[in-house]
């Protein structure tokens, strides 16, 4: 069978890639770049858009004119025209689709705390590639010349799975605490099992049962995609799950901190329930900002919990591997060996692999926190100057809270930020708003030349984003609205009762057992 297909889209899509990484190079964009705030995305801007665009326009000439026999070549040169079709429409959606929502969004103003319409919602650049990926497959269909690279969705999500465990490190492990490990562990695998029943009792497909068990269990996004090649999950289930997910997600971030203040709780309970009942970790961040806008106590809480949940992702996913071969084969004795070396898959270990080279310090110091480390040996260039300096000294009678003048003080004293503690009770600070806006300003400047993020892992970081938008754009171009009817809506139901459960009986553990200090 040949695969390639004679069409000019392939070439014409190496086109209008060469015309945005040029225009941008040469600053035929920089109003809209300016508008949209995209200086950050310049880079990838020009650098992806030329390399596609060659790859684009070299490979479409091919398909134009070229001899096409069955075989490897054809078959392999095939996928680039699907590939280059998800991901011209993954990267418009990233840098101009998102980033004009968000524009959009904050010409509104804040619609809770400091958060705007757009983050609430999780409007990004992951939902509205899905979005993009489903208009796309029912309003235009898939092309017959696009068709063979569709599939390539499933690698890049796999791939960005991998370069995950680069964000983490065994020092995440040392902040734990053995109450946070027992207490995720426990609601973990407990949401995972109770998916697993409910679905069973309501005829849900284990595939279905398998990828929602690991979303509503362990952290949203991230599991649901390690999951989804174990249980053998289809597109619209692995959509139906995360769309389940952020709608869970976006109710918890207005509730969770309305129930919070009704009940008094502490910052350090409210961040640990809310990283142990919300699911995604933008709304984690955004329900403990939400709660304590004054300070970060509650949100260096509850990443502590929510990282912790990532750092069960391998159980569970090994789980899953044993749970479906019984299920599909049903098979009394499973031998779990056989099981880990035929059906465990290698990206997974491939995320295990690249978090333990993470934790010896390959990628960055082997103690940094998601690819972030403190370091105050920094220049004379990054330390505060003598204006600068007499500017925070002027606004410090504002400033009531102990530590807070003492982390000041010394900030003052010694031009730059002491410690780690020292940090994080000035980002407190900040987040307060005690001060001016332009002492504010010098107050990030400080923290910014102390906390560092590891040039590598800021490149794994973009590829990671990168990798998901390309994954997720794609994995929308397979889900039709015949199939979204088929499946029902049994995943929300079952996701709304457990994920009720778990956030009732987490605030009840939390109430019973969690105190000021973990």
């Amino acid at each position: 069978m040949v695969y390639t297909k004679k069409s000019p889209a392939l070439l014409v899509i190496g086109i209008l890639f060469l015309v945005i990484g040029l225009t941008t190079q040469f600053g035929m964009q920089d109003g809209l770049i300016q508008y949209l705030h995209l200086k950050k995305y310049v880079g990838e801007m020009i650098g992806i858009s030329l390399t596609a665009g060659v790859i684009g326009i070299a490979v479409g000439l091919w398909h134009l004119f070229g001899t096409h026999r069955e075989g490897h070549l054809d078959y392999y040169l095939s996928t680039v025209a699907g590939a280059l079709f998800i991901l011209i429409i993954a990267l418009v959606v990233r840098w101009y689709l998102a980033p004009f929502v968000a524009v959009l969004s904050k010409s509104m103003g804040p619609v809770m705390g400091a958060k705007y319409l757009h983050q609430v919602l999780g409007l990004n650049y992951v939902v509205l590639g899905i979005l993009a990926g489903i208009i796309t497959v029912n309003v235009f269909k898939i092309p017959d010349w696009a068709e063979n690279g569709i599939r390539l969705s499933r690698l890049g999500l796999k791939t960005g799975v991998i370069l995950l465990g680069t964000l983490y490190s065994l020092a995440e492990l040392s902040q734990l605490g053995r109450l946070s490990v027992v207490l995720i562990g426990f609601f973990v695998l407990g949401s995972v099992g109770l998916v697993l029943w409910m679905a069973r009792r309501r005829n849900v497909p284990n595939s279905m049962g398998g990828v929602l068990s690991a979303g509503m269990g362990v952290c949203g996004v991230s599991a649901t995609v390690a999951a989804a090649p174990v249980v053998q999950a289809k597109s619209v289930e692995i959509a139906y799950t995360i769309g389940t997910i952020l709608l869970w997600g976006v109710g918890c971030m207005f509730l969770f901190p309305v129930i919070g203040q009704i009940l008094e709780l502490g910052y350090v309970q409210f961040g640990a329930w809310a990283g142990t009942g919300i699911l995604n970790s933008a709304q984690v961040a955004g329900a403990a900002l939400a709660y304590q806008p004054d300070g970060i106590e509650t949100l260096k809480v509850a990443e502590i919990f929510n990282i912790t949940r990532v750092l069960f992702l391998p159980i569970i996913v090994l789980w899953l591997a044993v749970w479906y071969v019984r299920r599909e084969e049903g098979a009394e004795a499973v031998n779990v060996g056989t099981v880990v070396f035929e059906k465990f898959p290698m990206f997974v270990i491939g995320f295990i692999l690249m978090f333990a080279l993470s934790s010896t310090g390959i990628f960055a110091p082997a103690n940094h926190y998601k690819g972030k480390y403190f370091d105050n040996n920094i220049p004379e260039s990054k330390l505060l100057t003598a204006e600068e300096v007499n500017r925070l000294q002027s606004e410090f009678h504002k400033v009531q809270r102990q530590d807070r003048r003492e982390a000041l003080q010394r900030l003052i004293e010694n031009r730059k930020v002491m410690s780690i503690d020292d940090d994080a009770t000035l980002r407190g600070l900040v987040n307060a708003k005690i001060l001016s806006k332009e002492a504010n300003q010098l107050l990030k400047k400080a923290h910014k030349a102390v906390r560092h993020t590891a040039k590598k892992i800021k490149k794994f970081r973009q590829w990671i984003t990168l990798l998901f938008a390309f994954g997720l754009t794609g994995l929308g171009m397979q889900i039709t609205m015949a199939s979204i009817k088929q499946a029902g809506g049994q995943p929300l139901i079952i996701g709304g009762v457990v994920g009720t459960a778990k956030a009732v009986l987490s605030l009840i553990v939390i109430l019973l057992f969690v105190h000021e200090t973990i």
